[in-house]
């Protein structure tokens, strides 16, 4: 492959990182370059690479022997995985440069960063040579697009506040919801809050969902209450439930009174639960069918794709109403049977009988119902012979592992 002597850094990111045999050892996360007095470019001073566990470690550029269109090739296998931790000095160029506000000397206007070009220099070093800068459009369009040179824009050096988000999102575009929470940690505080505000209800809702507690409710407080009311209406109810339950009293009935009814309302009866039961830890939302749907329709409802894995692997048949409480549990089907079967078949001739949990089971049963019977979703139903919900795998590995998870794995 030919090597390059510039890149541009939204093509890096996503890019492989390989050793000099060929073994693949992470993706490119971000470029860290420092920046100098007077016009003189930023050094390139490495790379941040995301290796196995989503750990971000940082990577001298001088290991780097070659960029190629597909890939970063590295001269050595070996290397330092300490976690990256970003240093006095050093700028990220995806996570603090992009969209930050500029203004071109040349013609005086007002423009924001959406690209920039690393380039290798005579002597070997690299620096961020040049910019790639839009204009603001009128009535929604794109503004114009320039290349400037780094010392033909000013603003880069300055701290700002209201740095816009839209370039570093589309870099993080095909990062799945616990991917851009992890990446979203790695950003300074008010960069991380700035993304937040920038994404979309449901995508900030399922990112919510892989964040450490704290930071759920911090970033949850900086939206305004309307904004934070959408938010908890896209999670799924045993989300929104847990993080209201670490919400003072004032604040939990405010944003439950602020949420549609209907999207309220399973919350409100998922908090009426201890977390460490299997009321608790249930969603309040598995997939429910009736007892003459067919085992085609089963199978069309679990190909949905919002569903979880441990959700889909299995429905649960209730006499009417289908919502939760419905009317009596009668059963639940496995996936794997309903594929054995032909689709013309009730789903209600191929019930697993087996006895559910109750909501008030604690942790520790629930944990050995699952490991006697080798489940991955358990139903729960209440006194009356009702489903109320089901518990997947993963909700119980959240209360057995230990709360702050999410931020040792983080930290690794």
């Amino acid at each position: 492959m030919t090597t390059v002597s510039r890149a541009y850094v939204s093509r890096l990111a996503g890019l492989p990182v390989f050793d000099p045999n060929g073994d693949r050892v992470g993706k490119v996360r971000d470029v860290v370059v420092a920046l100098r007095v007077g016009s003189a470019p930023p050094r390139v001073l490495g790379l941040v690479v995301e290796v196995v566990a989503r750990r971000r470690i940082f990577v001298p550029m001088g290991r780097v022997t070659a960029i190629e269109p597909g890939a970063v090739i590295l001269a050595s296998g070996t290397l330092n995985l300490k976690r990256f931790e970003q240093r006095a000095g050093e700028t990220l160029v995806i996570g603090e440069l992009f969209d930050r506000t500029v203004r071109i000397m040349e013609s005086g206007r007002p423009a924001h960063v959406v690209d920039a070009a690393i380039e290798q220099t005579r002597t070997g070093d690299w620096v961020l040579s040049r910019l790639a800068v839009q204009e603001p459009g009128r009535l929604g369009r794109r503004g114009q697009l320039h290349q400037v040179a780094w010392d033909e824009v000013e603003g880069l050096a300055l701290p700002q506040t209201g740095q816009g988000a839209e370039t570093l999102l589309a870099t993080y575009r095909e990062l799945n919801a616990a991917d851009l929470a992890h990446a979203l940690l790695e950003l300074p505080l008010q960069r991380r809050h700035e993304v937040a505000e920038a994404l979309d209800d449901e995508r900030l809702a399922d990112v919510l969902g892989e964040l450490p507690e704290a930071e759920q409710i911090t970033i949850l407080g900086t939206l305004h209450e309307g904004r934070a009311a959408d938010v908890l209406e896209e999670m799924d109810p045993d989300d929104a439930a847990d993080l209201l339950a670490e919400l003072s009293n004032v604040d939990r009935n405010r944003l439950l009174e602020l949420m549609e009814p209907d999207e309220a309302e399973p919350v409100r009866q998922l908090l009426k639960y201890s977390e460490d039961t299997a009321g608790g830890m249930m969603t309040s939302e598995p997939v429910i069918l009736a007892p003459d749907a067919t085992i085609a329709e089963a199978l069309a409802r679990v190909r949905e794709p919002e569903l979880t894995p441990s959700l889909a692997s299995q429905v649960y048949v209730c006499r009417p109403p289908s919502a939760t409480p419905t009317g009596r549990y009668l059963g639940l089907a496995h996936i794997q049977r309903l594929l054995r079967e032909p689709p013309s078949t009730l789903v209600s001739g191929v019930l697993d009988d087996l006895e559910p949990l109750h909501p008030e089971a604690p942790l520790g049963e629930v944990t050995r119902y699952f490991a006697t019977y080798n489940l991955v979703a358990a139903p729960v139903v209440d006194a009356q012979g009702r489903l109320v919900g089901a518990v997947s795998v993963d909700d119980v590995l959240d209360h057995l592992l230990p709360d702050d998870w999410r931020e040792r794995a983080r930290r690794g």
